[in-house]
């Protein structure tokens, strides 16, 4: 993984002396709270409902476990015990106090993290597949490119106050498992006819009041105009994206307004002034991050240790967990094993600095010490010798960390929602426990198949309601809790966003109703048919009908517009 060097520290510890100063003057009532408020916002803080969150960036979701470690002290130091991985592979903490803060960003500085850019107008955390450098279908490793627009975002004078948030996302393999479509820019490293590697840019992809799936703005791009292009397209952006209306602000909302043609005409003329500039990649500093992004030294037996098939036979636990949170890896006699932070009970991406403590020994003993966190809130071991498995998942069993549910309907995406989220209309958390506890059969989950159900406690879309399988939406009607429900979403290849259902369910009955549409999916499928497949086939009508048959409590009066 990327390492700093002299200048990257030297940043990172200057901004948190002036962040420990700004925090001092606004405590002393020496600077006001609309002074304090981009200052605060600039190093991931926010002020919540019960408390400041704040938001620490891991880029492109890659951790050590030193790194790890800080972020378990953290927790138990200035926290309550946990963190919250989000969907943009970050962590969250929910109950630091304001006066703490300058401390526990020198923490994360002792161990080459921040908080910068988490927040604000800037280009946020630079997030990608999980599965980056080991699995089979990958192109090119993307997280030397993510690390290169990283160090070129970070503080860039021109791009730190843009009309709005922007968000970037890179896959390298054939399967998008980056979500990369809802992004303001989504780059997939692809092969042109000659074979050469490039990129394809997707522009003016989020999701939030309005979602938009990106579009193709450039089929193929040689990989060393990759920061030209990025420029170009965020000048365009930063000098005709509006600024008079923060719901309208995303570039999504700008391409929209001229087309993509026209967009795309401005971008190149911009793209043609700047081509060959000093943001021309150098082949020699790609070369350079690319390795910090080497793979670890394989070793070369471990395709013959066949005690994973012996311990499969003899314990059916571990063989479901196999399964189903252990994935192929491009290297023989290795997998990548997921950690699952969606444990009956337990919100959706969170951990306690315990069970951090846990991952971090267990990466140090079987997976080089390194982490990974996923864009569906869950967190990764990419390199594990197949010998090795039956031990770690007893590892990851005594905490709490080996629920055999990955891709599976209790996988839930989810925001905080209502239980600490300033902007959210309902709680997602008590909804996502109602639908683990009405679902915690195993055997029934695997005989689903794979369900994505994504849920958000506002239209701001956190918990990427849009692009679920099985989309929920919390929504307050006259200070009452409803649920709306979408169906269809994808975000994966072939990416699409879910159509809603119908009137907004009461909170208590959105269990019921999701067992309602998985019984018309059982009855409807084709043999081996996933759930998706069966959705898109035979639409929503027959969904709808099963959902809206027998009384179910919904808003009044008339549905509220789908976010």
């Amino acid at each position: 993984m990327y390492r700093y060097d002299a200048y990257d520290q030297r940043i990172v510890d200057e901004r948190v002396a002036q962040f420990r100063d700004q925090t001092r003057r606004f405590l002393a009532g020496e600077l006001s709270e609309d002074e304090f408020r981009p200052l605060r916002l600039r190093n991931g803080l926010y002020l919540q409902r019960h408390a400041p969150m704040l938001r620490v960036a891991i880029p492109y979701g890659l951790l050590d476990s030193r790194q790890l470690r800080m972020l378990a002290r953290i927790a138990r130091t200035y926290d309550r015990g946990y963190g919250h991985f989000s969907t943009r592979q970050n962590i969250q903490y929910n109950w630091p106090r304001l006066q703490d803060v300058p401390d526990i960003l020198a923490d994360l500085a002792s161990v080459q993290m921040h908080a910068i850019q988490t927040s604000g107008n800037c280009v946020r955390n630079i997030t990608t597949d999980h599965l980056a450098g080991v699995a089979a279908d990958e192109i090119e490793d993307p997280r030397p490119y993510c690390e290169i627009v990283r160090q070129w975002s970070t503080l860039h004078p021109e791009f730190s106050w843009l009309p709005r948030k922007f968000k970037i996302a890179f896959s390298g393999a054939t399967a998008d498992r980056a979500a990369v479509a809802v992004h303001d820019i989504g780059v997939y490293i692809v092969r042109n006819e000659a074979g050469e590697t490039g990129f394809r840019i997707l522009v003016g992809g989020g999701l939030g009041r309005t979602p938009i799936l990106g579009v193709v703005i450039r089929d193929f791009l040689d990989k060393k105009y990759l920061l030209a292009y990025i420029e170009a397209i965020l000048r365009i952006y930063n000098l005709e994206g509006r600024r008079d209306n923060i719901h309208k602000a995303r570039i999504k909302i700008l391409v929209k307004a001229l087309g993509i043609d026209a967009f795309r005409d401005e971008v190149e003329r911009e793209f043609d002034r700047i081509r060959d500039s000093a943001l021309v990649l150098d082949e020699r500093e790609v070369e350079r991050i690319r390795a910090h992004f080497s793979p670890p030294a394989y070793d070369e037996h471990a395709a013959l240790d066949e005690s994973l098939a012996a311990h499969c036979r003899g314990d059916r636990e571990f063989a479901a967990w196999c399964a189903h949170n252990v994935k192929a890896h491009r290297v023989p006699g290795y997998r990548a094993v997921f950690v699952s932070l969606k444990a009956p009970e337990q919100a959706p991406g969170d951990a306690t600095a315990a069970q951090m403590l846990t991952v971090a020994t267990l990466a140090d003993r079987y997976s080089s010490s390194l982490i990974r966190v996923t864009h569906t809130q869950n967190l990764l071991l990419a390199d594990v010798r197949q010998g090795d498995l039956y031990a770690l998942w007893q590892g990851l069993r005594a905490a709490g960390l080996a629920t055999a549910n990955i891709g599976t309907l209790t996988d839930i995406i989810c925001c905080p929602g209502l239980d600490f989220c300033s902007l959210a209309n309902a709680g997602s958390i008590p909804v996502a426990r109602q639908i683990q506890a009405r679902f915690a059969d195993l055997d029934y989950l695997y005989d689903l198949g794979e369900i994505r159900v994504n849920m958000s406690g506002c239209m701001n879309a956190c918990g990427h309601h849009h692009v679920g399988h099985i989309g929920i939406l919390g929504v307050d009607k006259q200070g009452e809790e409803f649920y709306q429900l979408t169906l269809g979403g994808s975000s994966a290849a072939a990416p699409s966003l879910g159509e809603r259902l119908g009137p907004a369910i009461a909170k208590e009955q959105v269990a019921e109703a999701v067992a309602r549409i998985l019984d018309v999916y059982l009855e409807q499928r084709d043999e081996d048919e996933a759930f998706l497949a069966t959705v898109r086939r035979i639409g929503v009508a027959p969904f709808r009908a099963r959902v809206y048959a027998a009384p179910v409590r919904q808003e009044e009066q008339r549905a509220v517009a789908c976010a």
